[in-house]
């Protein structure tokens, strides 16, 4: 394996320009960027004419299910599946089991990606109703953020105690990180759909029982305890246009408060539940086409400022249950640059606009040591795209655990080529070097 490369001719997308030149990687690092440079003799060339060379995204939202759900996704399985789609860092959720509420279990996690990964990784502390000492002797370096489940939970993670919520605003060293929805009415939406459908509630009816207005009222809770305590929020997978005035247009830099959407929400609308059922069941739920667009807008005009994908697998039979036990998920990373990019040949968004808000954007608002950028001395985690190449999703190449795609049978317009991370080629356009190991994601904090 080698970590020497030459890629001559690509074409450039980084902090809102767009240039051809040739990039060296050594080391690990981005060793050059410049025009007209010459192989050297142990580097492998890679012709790239035509080609975009964008930064690795960096996924500030994922769920891998490892430990205690690997029957789903484990951390090898879904950065295989990061590898093949361009993502070149995650940061992992903490509602595995057991949930990582505490230095110990966190640290676990990194252990086992060091291990596995084939991408860079971080991993976020939970917050619950019992664990804010935690919290509050959490080393700001040790994970990119405390994510707080504000609404609807799993186990010992749903935050509803108002006092500990405000101790936690408080207090955290880090980013908090939340997930808004109102638990409550979720409960009331829930039981009404029980007295007219029984156990047969079908899937259209998923964004009116999570419904919008269970998002906007956690998301605006939110708000206010962050601008209580001056505490830097980043609310995670905007999913209504209503919630969008609640945040400001423009650029991510001096914002204390941020906020994101995920791939699914530029991708389907609630017309898409009759076709695809709970296979596109996820919480906060998929709404209509006209939040659809407005979100697409609120991206191109920073009002959203990151784009992840909140990847969450399960299995297909257990999708195939009925409501109440299809479980909430979209098995996403492989394809998630793919259909973000499906907006660019569109016109909705431009480029450069994909590339801050997967790259650029999760990079500043982490505080992300040397990567996210194509700059030079940084780490090389790159993604080359070919915009001429169509790909049409098969479920015989999904990398995930779970084994299947909500973009089944989709045709994208471009093609990931190849993906280095810390200057390894990991995917070559067919298939993964199981041989590469990520890196602990480190914070300039």
């Amino acid at each position: 394996m080698t970590d020497a490369w030459l890629i001559k001719n690509a074409e450039l997308i980084n902090e809102n320009r767009r240039f051809t030149a040739d990039v060296r990687l050594r080391d690990g690092k981005i060793a050059t960027i410049a025009q007209g440079l010459e192989k050297e003799r142990d580097e492998q060339v890679i012709d790239a004419s035509g080609l975009w060379l964008l930064p690795g995204m960096i996924d500030d939202q994922v769920h891998f299910r490892e430990p205690g759900l690997t029957q789903k996704a484990d951390i090898a399985t879904e950065s295989t599946a990061c590898a093949a789609g361009g993502i070149t860092s995650f940061m992992e959720m903490p509602n595995t089991k057991p949930p990582a509420l505490d230095r110990d279990s966190l640290e676990a996690k990194y252990t086992r990606a060091s291990e596995t990964s084939r991408v860079n990784y971080a991993f976020y502390m939970g917050a619950s109703n019992d664990n804010l000492e935690a919290i509050r002797a959490l080393d700001p370096k040790a994970a990119p953020g405390i994510k707080v489940f504000m609404g609807a939970s799993t186990g010992n993670m749903l935050v509803d105690n108002p006092e500990t919520l405000d101790h936690i605003f408080r207090d955290a060293p880090t980013p908090i990180i939340t997930h808004c929805e109102d638990t409550p009415m979720i409960d009331v939406n829930l039981a009404k759909a029980h007295e007219v459908y029984g156990e047969d509630i079908p899937a259209r009816e998923h964004p009116l029982i999570r419904s919008r207005e269970a998002c906007i009222k956690s998301t605006k809770l939110a708000i206010s305890l962050a601008k209580k305590h001056g505490t830097r929020l980043h609310v995670l997978h905007i999913s209504t246009a209503d919630e969008l005035a609640l945040f400001e247009p423009g650029p991510i830099e001096g914002k204390k408060i941020t906020a994101e959407t995920c791939v699914h929400f530029l991708h389907f609308a609630a017309p898409d539940y009759e076709r695809l059922g709970f296979l596109i069941k996820c919480n906060p739920a998929i709404k209509d086409e006209s939040d659809r667009e407005a979100i697409t807008k609120a991206l191109a005009e920073g009002r959203l400022d990151v784009l992840a994908t909140d990847h969450a697998p399960h299995l297909l039979e257990e999708k195939a249950q009925k409501y109440d036990k299809a479980p909430s998920g979209l098995p996403l990373v492989q394809y998630a640059l793919q259909a973000a990019l499906e907006r660019v040949f569109e016109g909705k968004l431009t480029l450069e606009r994909v590339v801050e808000a997967v790259c650029h954007a999760p990079a500043k608002l982490f505080d992300v040591e040397n990567r996210g950028f194509l700059r030079e001395g940084y780490a090389a985690d790159l993604v080359l795209v070919d915009p001429k190449r169509k790909h049409t999703v098969v479920r015989e190449e999904v990398l995930s655990k779970c084994g299947w795609s909500p973009f089944e049978g989709e045709t994208f317009s471009s093609s990931i080529a190849s993906t280095f991370v810390n200057g390894q080629r990991v995917w070559d356009g067919k298939t993964v070097d199981e041989s590469v190991r990520g890196q602990r994601l480190t914070f300039d904090r």
